[in-house]
């Protein structure tokens, strides 16, 4: 049974992160609209949540460097993959264990996500200053909040929404439960 579990894990991690790079396809063709929306964020939250921590890292930290190496630098690798990836492993790791931790109940669910979407930004933020720090630039708590919030908006609100609404069906039906 464990062995199916492991293995089933890996099957929906590999979609999850087909998932990440297809997404961006959608929304690509407007960069600006792209990047309000964050697409590779949602399947790299619901890897968190439904295959757990370790998955999640996994596929958030592949998700934006593969897809900046396969398509040619879409997002750029330099400073932006880089970032994107380590907030995106934050995302999928802090999900994935807040819901580990948490009763799986409807509040619980949204704090697991709030505090995911927190600690990502903060990661990324962090990131995107030591990157622009060695190429000699900088990165001011204005783009920070630019990036991070401001123009992430939509995406937010999207993420808000999707997320939990998919997870809380996947724990109530108990379609797919998947333990440790």
């Amino acid at each position: 049974m464990k062995r199916n579990n492991k293995l089933l894990k890996m099957i929906l991690s590999a979609l999850f992160l087909a998932l990440a790079y297809v997404m961006p396809f959608l929304t690509g063709q407007i960069p600006e609209v792209g990047s309000m929306l964050c697409p590779m964020h949602i399947p790299v939250l619901l890897c968190g949540f439904i295959c757990g921590w370790p998955w999640g890292l996994a596929v958030g930290f592949i998700a934006p460097i593969m897809r900046s190496f396969i398509t040619g630098g879409f997002p750029p690798m330099f400073p932006t993959a880089v970032c994107m990836a380590f907030e995106l492993a934050v995302y999928g790791a802090v999900a994935g264990l807040m819901h580990r931790i948490l009763p799986r109940k409807k509040p619980y669910i949204y704090c697991s996500l709030l505090i995911a979407m927190v600690l990502g930004r903060l990661v990324w933020g962090a990131a995107m200053f030591v990157c622009l720090g060695i190429n000699g630039g900088a990165f001011t708590f204005s783009a920070f909040l630019a990036g991070a919030v401001t123009n992430a908006v939509p995406g937010i609100i999207i993420q808000l929404v999707i997320v939990p609404i998919i997870v809380m069906f996947l724990d109530n039906t108990k379609i797919l439960r998947l333990e440790d």
